[in-house]
C-alpha cells in the first residue's frame, strides 16, 4: 500500500495513517511466489485457500470412451502418461494402446496436466491407437481355424 509520510505526530505519540503493523510490512516485503500458466506465461501466483485454483491437490477428470465414460482421481501435477497407467488398470487397454485427447489435440505422455489446462471435472477423450487395434483383428483372424477340406484329420 502505497501513502504519503507524514512528519507531524499525533496527539498520542504516534504517527497517523502512515503507520502500518509490522506483519503488513513482513507480508509486502516477503518473497513474490510465481506460477507458470498453461499459455506459458509467468504470472505472480494468487493467494488462495482453494488448492484447486493454484494447480495443486487431487483432481476429477472423466475420461469417455467410444461406449463407456470413467471418473479418475488423479493428482493435478500428473502427467497424461500416468493417467494412462490408470486408465490401464480401469479399460484393460495397455499405456500403448491408448490415445488421450483433450481439447481436441492428441497428449504426449510428458505432458503435465495442470500445464495443458486440465482442471476439476474436466473431460478427457481416449481412444484405442487403430495400428494396434489393426494388428490386434489380424491376429484373431490368423488364430481362427480354416475350414480345409483337405486337411481333415479323423481322430
Amino acid at each position: 500500500r502505497f501513502s504519503r509520510s507524514s512528519s507531524k505526530l499525533g496527539n498520542n505519540g504516534s504517527k497517523g495513517a502512515a503507520a502500518s503493523s509490522p506483519e503488513k510490512n513482513a507480508k509486502n516485503n516477503g518473497e513474490i511466489k510465481w506460477e507458470l500458466r498453461p499459455g506459458g506465461m509467468l504470472v505472480q501466483k494468487r493467494e488462495s485457500n482453494n488448492n484447486q485454483s493454484s494447480g495443486e491437490g487431487v483432481i476429477a477428470v472423466r475420461v469417455s470412451t467410444v461406449s463407456q465414460w470413467h471418473d479418475i482421481s488423479i493428482d493435478s501435477t500428473s502427467t497424461f502418461g500416468e493417467l494412462k497407467l490408470i486408465l490401464s488398470l480401469v479399460t484393460n487397454l495397455d499405456p500403448r494402446e491408448q490415445r488421450l485427447l483433450f481439447k481436441g489435440k492428441e497428449r504426449e505422455d510428458s505432458e503435465f496436466l495442470h500445464m495443458v489446462g486440465v482442471r476439476d471435472k474436466d473431460k478427457v477423450l481416449m481412444l484405442e491407437d487403430p495400428a494396434t487395434k489393426e494388428m490386434k483383428l489380424l491376429g484373431m483372424a490368423r488364430g481362427q481355424p480354416i475350414n480345409n477340406t483337405c486337411c481333415t484329420i479323423a481322430v
